[in-house]
């Protein structure tokens, strides 16, 4: 059965708000938590960008039994180094808890060091000169490396005793079958059944058979079905365009004057919204058919503690 997550999202809650809202998840039953990585928001209304190197520390030590991922895009805003030290150190505080999952990242964040934003191919080629410099790190060798990224003479001293596995992020079917190849594990986004089941199809055809799947749930959920789909267009319609578009865009501004078009019914297509906790379990049933080894449920609204406290009580234990 798949492990059911909690998603923090720091572009939405101050990182105080979401150490509470972890420690609720822990007590309702949820087993894992993701973090986001981000320096920006995706719109001015959901206003936070706390650290998530700082707040991982103090979430794991407040949550001994969740285990953790976070999305994070080393290449341009993060040296690969930096990134293999901070993993290191929470794998060796914390054993057996922690993953680190990779991605090429977007501009809304990276493009804060003021340097050229590559187009999708370097960024990828870039990510994985990254992840290789990381795992040689992790293994003790000391790195030199010049090419996209530039590594000069760097050992890492502290190292945990087991070594976390990197998960790849990846939204297209391309991106997917290319992970396969190099990536422990796959890690996506929810959207229709037919769609994803393509994504899933790629990484294992790219050589990630038997591999671990992640999957992130967006979802709305509350108790009034109208109220679901405001609250969720209010905090989430700057996140359904395609990748294209999401990866290019520079500040939340801009996010914002895209999202103004969009109307509330378009999110159903990108959300899973209903105050029904059935068909929730049901949407999350096609999942695990699918293969995912963790859900992790990402409350797109702000009304997060009903939603621990419904989907602890009546969703997590048909799921499991």
């Amino acid at each position: 059965m798949a492990k059911i997550g909690y998603h923090a999202s720091h572009e939405q809650f101050k990182p105080s708000e979401l150490l509470e809202y972890v420690q609720m998840a822990q007590q309702a039953g949820f087993t894992h938590a993701l973090s986001s990585d981000h320096f920006h928001p995706w719109s001015e209304d959901q206003g936070q960008s706390g650290f998530a190197w700082s707040w991982l520390g103090a979430a794991m030590q407040a949550t001994p039994m969740l285990c953790y991922r976070v999305v994070c895009a080393p290449g341009q805003r993060y040296h690969p180094a930096i990134i293999a030290q901070a993993a290191a150190t929470l794998a060796e505080m914390f054993p057996n808890r922690f993953w680190l999952t990779v991605g090429s990242g977007q501009a809304l964040n990276e493009h804060i060091t003021g340097e050229h934003w590559p187009c999708k191919r370097d960024r990828n080629a870039r990510l994985k000169e990254c992840v290789d410099v990381i795992r040689a790190l992790w293994a003790g060798e000391t790195v030199t490396h010049h090419g996209l990224i530039s590594v000069e003479s760097a050992k890492l001293y502290t190292r945990p005793q087991t070594i976390p596995l990197i998960i790849g992020a990846a939204i297209t079917v391309e991106t997917a079958e290319w992970l396969g190849s190099w990536a422990d594990g796959l890690i996506t986004i929810s959207r229709p059944p037919e769609k994803l089941k393509k994504v899933v199809d790629a990484f294992r055809r790219g050589g990630g058979e038997g591999k671990p799947m992640i999957l992130k749930v967006q979802l709305s959920y509350d108790r009034n079905p109208e109220t679901a789909i405001q609250k969720a267009h209010q905090q989430w319609r700057n996140n359904i365009f395609k990748n294209i578009l999401m990866t290019e865009l520079i500040t939340p501004q801009q996010f914002d004057a895209a999202g103004e078009f969009v109307q509330p019914q378009e999110l159903y297509e990108h959300v899973r919204i209903s105050p029904d906790p059935q068909q929730h379990i049901e949407w999350l049933h096609k999942d695990m058919e699918l293969g995912f080894d963790e859900l992790i449920l990402h409350n797109v609204n702000r009304e997060q503690q009903q939603f621990i406290e419904v989907f602890g009580e009546k969703v997590i234990p048909a799921l499991v």
